[in-house]
């Protein structure tokens, strides 16, 4: 038995949301905990999964909030390193209309690039049954060096590996070296989250078919691919099955998280079925409750503190039914 369910590496950060304005009309910001793996990793503690978290924070009042935060939800921190040269990533998140969003990093550098090679805790990965991580933690040397080295210890332990590229073209010094380190997450994963912007930038390909059908021969260790749609709902392979499932009504006011919380999702059903060559009925299922608990976080500020129970995912899922 493996001591975690899931180990998730990568950036922790602080998300400034805007919520409301100030008597005088400027916008007033909360500082909500974020970052996209360690949101995976909330919504599988919501689903009762062992989860830990490697990644660097600052030594200054947001790497303090943060490391407090994830504690509470449950989320093991053995592996998260508090570095005191570096101040904690801070990213603003401006809501455009419809929930969308535009992001402004303060990263250059910020802590979670920092992380090194060294801070790596093997034994974390070794005594973990799915291994979860983006692209963003390859954008500089240093922590690139940190993620490959934790994606072989993944391998050596024989876990699971899962992959969302969570592309923010802006932290990238260009698109071709996106593109190079994303390719190196599909090379090794077994599981890949990736949206419909995405898919269609990476494989220069003009509708969804054809572009899942490029990364599935090039990429045959992919057993199960998942595509986001967004409000357009979601889709799912495994190696001879597949789904679509509509968006699942929600009152959006903003989308922050609602990728990772869907990806989350579906990670604790392949903890619950096994990671095998799903039916059809058994990709449409997860991606009905995924797509639920995605839409529920889109009415909330934040995402990592605000992950759905599973009473709420399930009325929802039978609301729509209904």
């Amino acid at each position: 038995m493996k001591k975690f369910d899931v180990c998730a590496l990568g950036e922790l950060l602080i998300d400034f949301t805007e919520n409301g304005v100030s008597a005088r009309g400027n916008p007033l910001l909360e500082a909500n905990p974020g970052g996209a793996p360690c949101n995976v990793l909330a919504m599988l503690n919501k689903q009762g999964y062992k989860t830990a978290f490697i990644g660097k924070i600052g030594d200054d009042i947001f790497g303090r909030q943060l490391r407090k935060t994830i504690g509470a939800l449950g989320i093991n921190t053995d592996g998260l390193i508090t570095d005191k040269t570096v101040n904690t990533t801070l990213a603003f998140i401006h809501t455009l209309d419809g929930g969308d969003r535009e992001f402004s990093f303060y990263r250059n550098p910020g802590a979670d690039m920092m992380l090194s090679e060294s801070d790596i805790r093997e034994s974390v990965i070794e005594n973990s049954g799915i291994f979860h991580f983006g692209s963003l933690s390859m954008t500089n040397g240093v922590c690139e060096r940190a993620t490959k080295k934790a994606v072989s210890a993944a391998e050596k332990a024989g876990a699971i590996i899962s992959f969302d590229p969570n592309l923010r073209e802006n932290l990238w010094e260009s698109l071709d070296k996106a593109r190079e380190k994303i390719e190196y997450g599909l090379s090794h994963c077994h599981i890949l989250k990736i949206s419909d912007n995405e898919i269609l930038w990476l494989t220069g390909k003009n509708g969804f078919d054809e572009a899942v059908k490029f990364l599935r021969e090039r990429y045959s260790n992919i057993s199960l691919l998942l595509l986001s749609l967004g409000k357009n709902g979601s889709r799912a392979y495994s190696k001879s099955g597949f789904a679509f499932a509509p968006c699942v009504p929600a009152n959006t006011i903003e989308t922050t998280g609602a990728g990772d919380t869907f990806c989350g999702a579906i990670l604790g059903k392949v903890l619950e079925k096994g990671l095998r060559d799903y039916s059809d009925g058994e990709l449409y299922e997860m991606l009905l409750f995924a797509n639920a608990a995605a839409g529920i976080v889109t009415e909330r500020k934040g995402a990592l503190k605000v992950m759905p129970e599973l009473s709420e995912i399930y009325e929802r899922i039978e609301e729509r039914i209904v």
